[in-house]
């Protein structure tokens, strides 16, 4: 007879989520396993587990050969296109959308260096406790994936959140590059979303959004068309 595979509570899966995110704002550097498992007072084995069961529920994305966190919303643990700096510490985010989630875990003044479609124009968002500086220009983020299909490749979901100058520069850039649009959101509202989103991440009790917790998320920011809802019951 073969013995079941062990699964982590919840609450041990909350736990490490929450000292990963914790360590990231407070040292701008994720720990490894073995770090992990010293501060949590336990065992590579354990730790192993709870990461290999955090990425089933996609609370974290694990290199593809070692288990050890590679992305973890709403940071990126290697160098991308956005990054976010908060004078004594700065981290990398996956998209524009995660980059504001960071924003609101930083809290305080935090700036966003990124480019307008991921092209040549450089772009710097200036935020406070992560509102968008009302000077900013009324930029949109561009989402051409729709969310319910994030997982089925993350990392091109998150490639394709960008922002642009207006909804008109994303239709020329989907044109130029062959990709779908999907919806341009005022930069102001993604911001919303980010904090709405991403503001519990680094709690201790945090889990991940079932289908009806994000379709609430999203109904509360006003993202309400049929681009936005998802199906399914897992989780994202």
């Amino acid at each position: 007879m073969s013995v079941p595979e062990f699964q982590p509570t919840d609450q041990a899966i909350g736990e490490v989520h929450s000292t990963i995110i914790q360590q990231l704002l407070l040292t701008g550097c994720c720990p490894d396993r073995f770090q992990l498992a010293k501060e949590l007072s336990t065992d590579e084995a354990d730790v192993t587990a709870r990461l290999r069961r955090l990425e089933q529920t996609h609370g974290i994305v694990l290199h593809p050969h070692e288990p050890e966190p590679w992305v973890v919303h709403p940071f990126s643990l290697t160098p991308t296109l956005h990054w976010v700096n908060a004078s004594a510490k700065s981290w990398w985010a996956p998209c524009i959308w995660c980059a504001l989630g960071v924003a609101t875990l930083a809290k305080g003044h935090v700036e966003i260096h990124t480019r307008l479609g991921a092209e040549g124009e450089p772009l710097i968002l200036r935020l406070d406790d992560g509102q968008v500086d009302p000077l900013s220009p009324d930029l949109v983020v561009h989402f051409s994936v729709p969310p319910r299909l994030a997982w089925e490749n993350v990392h091109r979901h998150c490639a394709l959140v960008l922002p642009f100058r207006n909804e008109q520069d994303v239709v020329s850039w989907c044109e130029r590059h062959g990709q779908a649009f999907g919806e341009a959101v005022p930069i102001g509202q993604v911001a919303r979303l980010a904090g709405a989103w991403y503001g519990t991440y680094a709690d201790a009790d945090w889990r991940k959004w079932n289908v009806s917790q994000a379709q609430d998320i999203f109904r509360i920011c006003d993202l309400t068309s049929p681009f936005w809802q998802l199906e399914g019951d897992g989780t994202y």
